[in-house]
């Protein structure tokens, strides 16, 4: 773990769904993806994979974690080479930094094995990498202002959605920073994250279809808006 002191994030409340107001940034509830830019308008023809980044404070619990459960989803689907994952952070307190060994250890303990976070490093996210996304999951709402903030345009500004609203049973949108704890709250981020991988998996599948990228959902992948 880092040595390096989170002033930012510590020095906030607590933020309840409430406060955020599910509808502020046309958050997604459930799995149809409502809210979010049609996937005609963003990925259309592009010759490229549908790009995921997800983010959170410093890029080294939540977001990595979120991001090798998600290719890991997206390759038992099927999906390589048509879906790309990253993740990153709104601050650069721990810019260059690995993975979190309690989050790497989590992963690992609940049978995410040969995942390639060795090579983890934490990154700032930039609003300069909107252009070249199609999806922007925030772990909490706070990330979720500043990614607001951080879009260039509009169209930027709609593809970012919580993280945990593809979860259709979540009540509090907000993935709590583990960071502060111990190995429960660890396991308590793992479980909130599976949670809304599948809904993630089919939404981003629905968007691929729609834009003629996926004739056919891959097999094993259910369509959760039936």
């Amino acid at each position: 773990m880092s040595s390096v002191t989170r002033n930012g994030p510590a020095a906030r409340p607590a933020q309840g769904v409430a406060e955020v107001g599910r509808g502020s940034l046309g958050v997604l509830r459930g799995r149809s993806g409502p809210g979010l830019a049609p996937a005609s308008d963003r990925i259309g023809g592009m010759d490229r994979p549908y790009r995921v980044c997800v983010v959170c404070t410093g890029n080294i619990c939540r977001s990595p974690m979120a991001e090798y459960l998600l290719r890991e989803a997206f390759t038992e689907a099927g999906l390589d080479g048509l879906v790309e994952v990253e993740s990153a952070g709104t601050s650069a307190e721990e810019l260059g930094n690995p993975i979190d060994p309690r989050a790497a250890e989590a992963l690992d303990r609940h049978g995410h094995h040969g995942l390639d976070w060795a090579e983890h490093r934490a990154r700032r996210f930039e609003g300069s990498w909107f252009a070249g996304l199609d999806l922007v999951l925030a772990a909490d709402s706070w990330h979720e202002r500043t990614l607001a903030r951080l879009a260039p345009t509009e169209a930027d500004r709609a593809k970012v959605a919580m993280l945990r609203s593809f979860d259709p049973e979540a009540d509090d949108l907000d993935i709590e920073d583990p960071w502060y704890a111990g190995r429960a709250a660890f396991d308590r981020t793992h479980a909130e994250l599976t949670a809304a991988v599948p809904g993630i998996v089919d939404h981003v599948c629905g968007a691929l279809a729609e834009a003629g990228r996926l004739p056919t959902r891959p097999e094993g992948v259910p369509d959760a808006r039936a």
